[in-house]
């Protein structure tokens, strides 16, 4: 009787009030004791409301019914395919769909509904994976941003292939703890090739200026990732530098000589196509003939070893033990005993070597003064916080 009465009334009431009176019914379907007549008349009064002209309407049924696993399938259905401000919400919270209807949903719909379907909790890893695919970059970032989502880390790097250009994006993707070694390395290279068009289109350097400064920010960057990963993650980076051409001797000069044994070592063996345990065993050995044949294996162009070598010497001697700081920094001490030994040799080939270590020389002694800068001005606050206690 009561569904009878709102058939009749619902014909002419203005669209807010039957939107409002839409929302009531939808609930009593949902939450009140109804009986088995008026439940499916309430459902057919429902079908009918599918057809309102009012999108108010419709948009007051689909969040009313969007997140019940009572809901009737055909009007749930019906919803999803009308326009994305009514499909939205009930793609992004409906239970009666499967993975097949979401990943369909994201292949036909618009940019709200990819958005919509990307925030679902627990999403699927097929349904991430579509997204990651064929959805736009506000999906991504959506997507990106749902710690509940499930996604593939070959979906992780298509999104980075995508989109990594965008800030927002790059962002969300560096903030996620299950993001692997090597696609994090990806994002720092993205970072760097946009960096040096923007300042070489501000004409601040000329092109090959800004490339080089990006490139060594890029390997600097590098090293402090391997520094942070697990031993187990720093072999896949490595082939990941390698196959994309960034495995070269002056990123691997930079991990010896900022400590990072681990980066260094995996290098070699993986350029040299020998066990790491091996490479380990010659590096760490007293003589260097069994050095430089690892070197010569490795492909390592000659003219940088006899920095890798004073470099090796010095870490044997226990040079990185008494240089601060983590395997991320390059160690100012280290770098001035291998430079100074290589401007004893009278090579003119040497002169690019060099060249790159006096900017290492140059990047540490920074580092090391913006260090001790802010050791003072902390020590500085500490003392002023125990007089003001005092």
């Amino acid at each position: 009787m009561i569904v009878r009465h709102f058939l009749h009334w619902v014909r002419t009431a203005p669209a807010a009030e039957r939107a409002e009176a839409t929302s009531a019914l939808a609930r009593a379907f949902l939450y009140s004791d109804l009986s088995p007549d008026d439940l499916g008349a309430a459902e057919g009064a429902m079908l009918m409301l599918l057809d309102d002209p009012s999108p108010l309407v419709r948009r007051a049924l689909a969040d009313a019914l969007a997140a019940s696993p009572a809901a009737p399938p055909a009007i749930i259905f019906a919803l999803a395919a009308d326009q994305p401000s009514i499909a939205a919400p009930v793609l992004a919270l409906s239970p009666l769909f499967v993975d097949a209807d979401l990943v369909d949903a994201v292949a036909t719909g618009a940019p709200p509904v990819q958005a919509a379907i990307a925030s679902r909790a627990a999403l699927p890893r097929s349904v991430a994976a579509a997204i990651a695919e064929v959805g736009t970059a506000e999906a991504c970032l959506v997507l990106v941003e749902n710690r509940c989502a499930d996604i593939a880390p070959l979906s992780m790097d298509r999104m980075v292939e995508r989109f990594g250009h965008l800030a927002a994006i790059r962002e969300a993707l560096l903030g996620r703890d299950d993001l692997a070694v090597a696609t994090r390395q990806i994002l720092v290279a993205k970072l760097s090739e946009t960096l040096a068009g923007f300042v070489a289109g501000r004409e601040w350097l000329d092109l090959d200026h800004a490339r080089r400064i990006a490139r060594e920010a890029c390997e600097k960057a590098t090293v402090a990732i391997a520094a942070d990963s697990a031993t187990s993650e720093v072999r896949p980076l490595i082939r990941h530098l390698r196959v994309t051409g960034q495995l070269t001797a002056g990123l691997i000069l930079r991990a010896l000589l900022s400590g990072n044994v681990v980066l260094f070592e995996e290098a070699l063996s993986e350029l040299a196509d020998m066990p790491v345990a091996r490479v380990s065993g010659l590096v760490h050995d007293r003589g260097t003939s069994g050095l430089h044949a690892l070197f010569d294996r490795a492909g390592l162009p000659a003219s940088t070893f006899p920095a890798f070598k004073e470099a090796i010497l010095a870490m044997r001697e226990g040079g990185l033990i008494s240089e601060p700081g983590d395997a991320a920094r390059l160690k100012r001490r280290m770098i001035e005993r291998v430079l100074t030994r290589c401007e004893d040799q009278d090579l003119g080939e040497l002169e690019p070597l060099l060249t790159l270590l006096r900017r290492f020389a140059t990047e540490a002694a920074r580092e090391e003064a913006r260090l001790f800068c802010d050791e003072l001005v902390a020590a500085s606050l500490d003392a002023e916080d125990c007089s003001e206690a005092a």
